[in-house]
């Protein structure tokens, strides 16, 4: 029987009212019921006076010593107290706002009461009162609303695992329930929800978890297998000699990290597997390389490469940097993008529509209507998480299924890749190319900015340029953040007749911001002071300073995208984070920067900090909502879960067996909506 199909209204006391309660929590059917599991437990095990500890909850049992008394007091608020005897004290028991316990008390009547308490007073400020012959020694606290209460869903749950615990059918297949010592799924209704003991407890929850990122990860592998069958890739057969011989006169050596991407990437490419895989890498760890690599292989295989970069600056810097790469190769290389004139666009996208062109390098202007590809085989998409779900999928209908490679540098950690990128192949340049120096990272509180000053002096001197970051445009008399304009003005006042000192911030036009970024890569201007726009994708070699005003305020993977500014030259470059923390977290974030260089540590850490926030962008704006298992917390269960099934998908005999009839049933029924899951 499948539970999810079976009513509600299939159990006692359950009418339109209660089915509407039932609803406000997302449960439908039966099956939700049923898998609708408790946040908490509290530990409904007696204890003794002697292991009683201040402020912690505990279960008390003892005789009623007197006859409980309500005190009215204020509008609408009482107390009930009431005496108990445990282990021959007199303890005093109150309860707050619960005036009907009343009734539960009767001088000499054996109790056992839940409650908070206080070892000074040697008193209990009670919470609920227990049945003294419950022998259950946990008690499962559930997330509900003002429309329905504990008790009642606990007993509708009661109810239907009594009714329809025969009929839950098990979905995680017994080969790996075997595997990792499982429980089936009754077991695990009946665990997580009845537990007898905390070790029943961890058991059927470990169970949980893996059964929920289990189905979770094969509904990503369903969905990616039915995009490669709807969808069969276009077989780039790539003149491998050419590329061979192309990596080879590079005037550096592709790192062991890059070479491994390279081989993957291409791989994807040559076969009739539709590409969709997403390379992350550290700041100057090599991508943009290996994406000149690909687009090359595209272009010998008689397509047409494209590269689309969130802004015209970016766009620009890969122009200037593919076509000097590939010049001597004659391969046509093109720049598309917005502020260009009528006459020249017009002139480019002819070219790219007659095929003229090779690859094409461009901002939002590559997805326009009358921008026409020939025969596109591959999309790079640069800074991915920058543009929209809708901006992705309108640069892939440019042409008939082209491969997707979708780059970023903003480091993902483990869990963001596995659950939002669960339905992506993903490659990862964990290497930075040899003979880049360490950013040296320091972190100083205020009152010591003379400092900072006297270093930026020295590091001018010597011809380094500098970038100058804070929170605000202008000064606040909500927030005390350092800004933009206060600071730029004291940059002025300090080095100003020496030094040409720049002024950059979003609310700037863009003509503007473009116009003040390049004077600084013509180093035009010394130090740019500048709000976070700054952030990705701006490669000034010279630049060899980043001083962080309120550096507190940052999360830790912006603080190291903006670090990654610098330390692109051959210059040893710094970062000064400038920073008074006002508590743990934020002096721990401090802490963290100034020991790591490593921006796949910092994104794991920043993760476990802050949760999963706005880390990424649209679509990946945060984790999917998971019901038992916690991503961060849980992630050695979600990788295996992930593992097991990859591996079970790619197993078609198995994944037709019999003994996965139930998991298929449910992936499909369950699972339709991802198929919108961009």
């Amino acid at each position: 029987m499948d539970l999810r199909k079976v009513s509600l209204a299939t159990l006692p006391s359950v009418g339109p009212k209660r089915l509407e309660s039932l609803q406000s929590l997302g449960i439908e059917n039966v099956y939700d019921l049923l898998f609708y599991f408790p946040f908490r437990y509290e530990d409904m095990e007696a204890k003794s006076l002697d292991e009683a500890v201040d402020q912690e909850k505990i279960l008390l049992k003892g005789v009623v010593a007197s006859d409980p008394v309500v005190f009215r007091y204020g509008y609408k608020k009482n107390r009930l107290n009431v005496r108990l005897l445990v282990e021959n004290e007199s303890i005093m028991v109150t309860f707050f706002n619960q005036p009907w316990l009343k009734d539960k008390f009767e001088t000499g009547l054996d109790v056992a009461v839940y409650g908070k308490w206080n070892e000074n007073r040697r008193a209990l400020t009670g919470i609920k009162v227990i049945d003294v012959n419950n022998d259950d020694s946990i008690d499962s606290v559930y997330s509900v609303n003002k429309n329905i209460h504990q008790k009642t869903l606990i007993n509708l749950i009661k109810v239907a695992f009594e009714k329809y615990h025969q009929e839950i059918e098990t979905v995680v297949p017994e080969y790996l329930r075997k595997k990792y010592k499982l429980l089936n799924d009754e077991e695990i209704v009946s665990g997580v929800h009845f537990p007898k003991t905390p070790q029943q407890s961890d058991e059927a929850r470990r169970s949980a978890k893996f059964r929920e990122f289990f189905l979770f990860q094969c509904g990503l592998q369903s969905i990616k297998r039915e995009d490669n069958q709807k969808n069969l890739g276009i077989i780039e057969s790539y003149d491998k000699k050419f590329i061979q011989q192309f990596i080879a006169d590079l005037p550096f050596t592709l790192t062991d990290a890059q070479q491994k991407v390279v081989k993957e990437i291409l791989g994807d490419m040559d076969s009739d597997h539709h590409m969709n895989r997403l390379l992350q890498g550290d700041v100057g760890s090599g991508k943009t390389i290996v994406s000149v690599i690909a687009m090359l292989a595209s272009v010998t295989a008689g397509f047409q490469a494209s590269i689309m970069a969130p802004t015209e600056i970016l766009a620009q810097q890969h122009f200037d940097k593919i076509s000097k790469l590939l010049a001597p190769l004659k391969i046509r290389v093109a720049l598309l993008t917005g502020s260009q004139t009528k006459k020249e666009h017009d002139f480019i996208t002819e070219d790219i529509a007659s095929g003229k062109t090779n690859i094409v390098v461009g901002t939002h202007a590559l997805i326009q209507e009358g921008v026409d590809f020939k025969n596109l085989g591959l999309i790079v998409i640069d800074e991915q998480h920058r543009f929209g779900v809708n901006q992705r999928k309108a640069m892939r209908q440019k042409g008939d299924n082209p491969d997707v490679l979708a780059m970023t540098a903003t480091p993902i950690p483990r869990t963001l890749a596995i659950t939002t990128y669960g339905d992506m192949d993903v490659s990862r340049i964990d290497q930075l190319p040899a003979g880049r120096k360490k950013i040296e990272t320091y972190w100083i509180r205020s009152q010591k900015i003379e400092q900072m000053y006297q270093f930026v002096a020295k590091e001018l001197s010597g011809g380094a340029q500098v970038y100058v970051v804070t929170p605000l445009i202008s000064e606040s008399e909500k927030i005390d953040l350092k800004n933009a304009e206060l600071i730029y003005d004291k940059f002025n006042e300090l080095f100003g007749q020496k030094y040409q000192i720049g002024l950059l911030h979003g609310q700037m036009p863009n003509d503007q911001k473009e116009a003040v970024m390049n004077d600084f890569a013509d180093k035009k201007i010394d130090v740019l002071v500048s709000t976070t726009v700054i952030e990705v994708g701006v490669d000034v070699p010279n630049a060899s300073v980043m001083v962080i005003y309120d550096a507190n305020r940052f999360g830790l993977s912006q603080l190291h995208q903006l670090r990654g500014r610098v330390g692109r030259g051959e210059k040893q470059s710094y970062c000064i984070l400038i920073a008074d923390p006002k508590n743990e977290a934020a002096l721990e974030r401090m802490k963290i920067l100034t020991s790591t260089n490593d921006g796949f540590v910092l994104a794991e850490a920043d993760l476990k900090m802050r949760g999963a926030g706005d880390l990424l962008g649209n679509r990946q704006s945060g984790l999917p909502e998971f019901k038992v298992g916690n991503p961060i917390n849980d992630i050695n269960i979600l990788e295996i879960a992930q593992e097991e099934a990859t591996t079970l998908f790619e197993n078609e005999s198995l994944m037709n067996s019999p003994e996965t009839e139930n998991l298929r049933v449910f992936i499909k029924d369950e699972f339709d909506q991802l198929n919108n899951f961009d």
